[in-house]
């Protein structure tokens, strides 16, 4: 009789105890189900609230106060190509070949870099009439004498260390990006000072340099004031 009723107790409190479960899970379901944009159950939130800090958002504990840090010295980024050329060695740079080939694949991504970085002065043409102009000064043609002129390795020395009042874009261009657009401003020299079989081509192409231009005749470039 004992042992009956001992097991009629144990019944009980194992019936009890799942119950508890299943209301524990029902809530849990309930409160982190209540939306989806913002969850209230969170599981094993150390993974999901992090204590990094975001690029440019302030870190007391660096000695400048910012959580962005420089790298050590001596170290370099991977896959990283050092350019060993300083700004006065032209001869150097003229001494250096493209080494990408002039392929359709290659063309295609000079143009896009070009219309991405080098659009904005020196134009769809390279006639220097960028979206720049006239708020600022016009750059230099790139089909003028004297970068006609310059060698693929002289061109790709300016856009790495920048001249005048243009910038280096070491930093947003790769070595094969800088290459590449290379290509492309050679093709756009070559539109703007064709050859004779250059212009017998162009009669007998479908196509011509305005067909490749970005659309801008109805963009507002400079807002209203």
């Amino acid at each position: 009789m004992l042992k009956h009723k001992h097991s009629n107790l144990t019944g009980q409190a194992s019936s009890r105890i799942i119950l508890a479960i299943v209301m524990v899970a029902e809530v849990a379901l309930f409160v982190s189900c209540k939306t989806k944009s913002f969850t209230q159950l969170e599981y094993m939130p150390d993974m999901y609230r992090q204590m990094s800090v975001r690029p440019q958002e302030s870190d007391p504990s660096a000695p400048s106060g910012v959580g962005m840090r420089q790298p050590p010295a001596g170290t370099i980024p991977r896959h990283w190509q050092p350019y060993m050329l300083s700004l006065a060695d032209t001869a150097e740079a003229n001494a250096t070949n493209n080494p990408l080939p002039p392929t359709a694949e290659v063309m295609a991504a000079g143009q896009k870099y070009y219309s991405n970085y080098c659009i904005v002065c020196h134009g769809a043409r390279g006639d220097g009439l960028g979206y720049i102009v006239p708020k600022m000064t016009m750059p230099p043609q790139l089909f003028n004498d004297k970068v006609m002129k310059w060698s693929d390795g002289r061109i790709y020395h300016v856009i790495t260390h920048g001249q005048g009042l243009m910038m280096s874009y070491a930093s947003q261009l790769l070595p094969e990006q800088r290459w590449a657009i290379i290509h492309y401003v050679r093709a756009l020299q070559r539109a703007a000072r064709p050859t004779e079989e250059d212009l017998r081509m162009a009669k007998m192409s479908p196509y011509t340099l305005e067909d490749d231009l970005p659309d801008t005749a109805k963009a507002k470039l400079w807002p209203e004031k």
